[in-house]
């Protein structure tokens, strides 16, 4: 393994780090301020490994929800990772399947994005490995310490500090970098409104995978259409 790679892939994610970490704390102070305890906060940062799939589970338990609920709540919001392990599957396909299984785990929005772009440059496949471990683990560090963080000081970060407005903003910090064409910019807005629209519909679970799906359909259709002119 190259460390140079590891590097590169852990300097290329660190600037996200200043979104993750805020949203970590309101993942591990979230659980603790519903009565649920530190080590259910912990124990979803090292299961889940999600945000939004952990903060949806922990709403139903909290709300007297049983496990069997909040699981499916959870792997429906996680639904995205099967779009992103399509997308990842050609480039890691001669891998070994327990190499496969560990960046199948350390999958996040944020490990993704980083590695489909340098990827798709034609990257050679041995270094493919070394660089997406480098930033996913330590993005996967920085989010267990900032849970921990957030549920060992829950009860001393005043109700009025907005660090729920760090959750959109690990998002944005994905998306706009990747708007430099017509058709990202369709799939984008066409994406964002159909996940408003599902969730104002009341189906909150569902609001990020139809916004995808809408959004690849839209990216897609456009994408063919200006190939024609």
């Amino acid at each position: 393994m190259d460390l140079s790679d590891v590097r590169a892939g852990a300097l290329d994610i660190s600037p996200m780090l200043f979104g993750v970490v805020p949203f970590g704390l309101v993942a591990g102070a979230t659980p603790v301020s519903e009565g649920l305890g530190t080590a259910v906060a912990m124990g979803f940062a090292t299961i889940v490994f999600a945000g939004a799939s952990q903060l949806a589970a922990i709403d139903v338990l909290a709300d007297g929800g049983s496990a069997l609920v909040a699981v499916v709540a959870a792997c429906t919001i996680n639904l995205r990772m099967l779009l992103y392990s399509a997308s990842l599957a050609p480039f890691l396909a001669k891998e070994p399947l327990p190499r496969r299984l560990g960046v199948a785990y350390f999958l996040t929005d944020q490990a993704y994005a980083t590695s489909i772009t340098r990827w798709s440059g034609e990257d050679e496949p041995r270094r493919r490995v070394p660089y997406y471990l480098g930033g996913a683990v330590l993005l996967w560090g920085s989010w267990q310490l900032s849970v921990l963080t957030g549920a060992l000081l829950s009860d001393a970060v005043p109700e009025s500090l907005p660090l729920d407005f760090a959750i959109p903003l690990v998002f944005l910090v994905l998306l706009v970098p990747t708007l430099v064409s017509r058709p990202a910019v369709v799939a984008a807005a066409v994406g964002g409104l159909a996940a408003v629209v599902a969730s104002e519909l009341g189906a909150d679970e569902l609001s990020i995978l139809v916004g995808a799906l809408a959004g690849i359909a839209a990216g897609a259709v456009t994408e063919a259409r200006v190939a024609r002119k």
